[in-house]
């Protein structure tokens, strides 16, 4: 999948990376797969990385279309991990997009550390290395369960 997600309950964070294409259908196929999860909440916090991104095929109205759900609460920070000028313009567009809706806590990084930092969480909370999309952790093991 081109926009995963791994959903820490105990953390109350959902980890997300985009890979290679990313376009308006891959970015709604995301929102809505993380809505139907049974682990999601809105509450939680989000780090969304979208440094493994190799074709950003969004215009600014696709920017718009993403940003009109409300997929998290208005005081759930969300840090975005770039790694490019044009992602790090696209995630401020959408944080004014989202600013406008009343939600306050999007910031956007170009390093994975500081956005983790920002989020109160430490390098060891970070499943980065691990994969199994869609899945989520379980609270004693701290492994995916898919």
């Amino acid at each position: 999948m081109p926009a995963d997600f791994v959903i820490d309950t105990k953390l109350e964070v959902v980890f997300s990376r985009a890979t290679g294409r990313l376009d308006v259908s891959v970015g709604l196929d995301h929102i809505a797969r993380l809505l139907r999860h049974p682990d999601f909440q809105p509450r939680f916090r989000q780090l969304f990385d979208f440094r493994g991104v190799t074709e950003l095929m969004l215009t600014s109205q696709d920017v718009r279309t993403l940003a009109v759900p409300n997929v998290f609460g208005k005081h759930s920070p969300r840090a975005f991990v770039v790694s490019t000028d044009l992602q790090f313009a696209l995630g401020r567009m959408f944080e004014a997009y989202r600013n406008l809706a009343g939600e306050r806590e999007i910031a956007i990084f170009r390093e994975r550390s500081e956005a983790l930092a920002w989020l109160g969480l430490s390098a060891n909370d970070d499943p980065e290395l691990l994969s199994g999309p869609g899945g989520s952790f379980d609270d004693e093991a701290r492994e995916l369960n898919p």
